[in-house]
């Protein structure tokens, strides 16, 4: 298989990229030159916001079996990079978004659940919905329905997070003493390991899948005890978890899944969108699910290689709560 990777050198894109090369493929890796492409990957470097930024991809002769995008800013860049790729690539695989759904979802939404009004393919950057769906209308106009897949991500962690979330933790157990621990223990959660919607997205272009997945783990295929948990022991097993009752976090003022990442109040909306999607058209299309405590111990491990310290997007916010409001908050109780 012949792979274009739009990007390629981080979370998602790396993932990609490290999985095509695992299984043999023939990779060529599109991106703006700011971090190293996994090693046997071919590159082409291009920044796709700048005029003309398309000028390499252009000019190579190569044809690929499938082109995977995980652009979530202006959904003209994609417009761009599918209008040019349309006769020289099978199939698109566009990386997008369960946010793309009318707010709030319903319980349990499917992928034909109502999507959010007033994107455009040829839109400047607006905002995270509606350039997300954006993207998704550029792929299709480009490609049509029978040759695009739209992966609707949902929460997603594992080595290689340039979000923050699952290392935030991770460097809170690892502190050690008491860990203000959001409740209750078994609040189902849903979200997907960056390496099994790599592998997923893969599977996808050679079997030449088309059309939206909401692409997550089932409905409570871990729980925020199973996830701490997994935390506390990997991190060295010197944080003590204090769970608490999310009326008491909520009128601490604490913002739930910013402060306390991945957490977020059971019967909430927002908790219905983050981790109720129904996964099963991604299930039988072959989606499988490693465990969440596989997760939590090979991002641990990735964080060690590092020093310690992962790599921030500098265009999203860095996720945690204060160490003097957490005392406070469990000092209080």
């Amino acid at each position: 298989m012949r792979l274009l990777m739009l990007g390629g050198t981080e979370f998602v894109g790396r993932a990609v990229v490290e999985a095509a090369l695992e299984r043999g493929w023939d990779v060529t890796v599109f991106h703006r030159g700011r971090h190293d492409a996994p090693p046997g990957a071919r590159t082409l470097l291009g920044d796709r916001t700048a005029p003309g930024g398309l000028a390499a991809l252009a000019g190579d002769p190569g044809e690929w079996d499938a082109v995977v995008d995980t652009w979530s800013a202006a959904p003209r860049a994609v417009a761009d990079a599918a209008r040019l790729l349309r006769d020289r690539a099978h199939r698109y695989v566009y990386v997008s978004s369960c946010s793309v759904y009318a707010w709030p979802p319903p319980a349990g939404y499917g992928e034909d659940a109502p999507l959010v009004r007033g994107a455009s393919a040829e839109a400047e950057q607006t905002d995270y919905a509606r350039d997300k769906r954006g993207g998704e209308l550029a792929v299709l106009e480009a490609f049509g329905a029978d040759r695009s897949v739209l992966v609707r991500s949902g929460l997603i962690l594992g080595p290689y997070e340039n979000i923050g979330r699952l290392p935030w933790w991770l460097d809170r157990t690892g502190r050690g003493g008491p860990v203000l621990a959001p409740g209750p223990r078994e609040l189902p959660l849903q979200y997907v390991d960056v390496r099994d919607l790599a592998g997923w997205v893969l599977h996808a272009a050679r079997r030449r899948l088309s059309g939206p997945y909401n692409l997550v783990a089932a409905q409570g295929h871990a729980t925020m005890g199973r996830l701490l948990d997994a935390c506390v022991r990997v991190t060295g097993d010197r944080a003590e978890l204090r769970w608490t009752e999310p009326g008491v976090i909520l009128d601490a003022g604490i913002e739930p899944w910013t402060q306390l990442p991945v957490w977020v109040p059971p019967g909430s909306d927002l908790h219905d969108a983050l981790h109720g999607a129904d996964v099963s058209r991604a299930v039988g299309a072959g989606l499988v699910c490693r465990p969440v405590e596989e997760t939590v111990a090979d991002t641990w491990r990735w964080l060690r290689e590092r020093g310690g310290t992962a790599p921030q997007r500098p265009d999203r916010p860095r996720p945690g709560l204060d160490p003097e409001v957490e005392a406070k908050v469990l000092g209080s109780r």
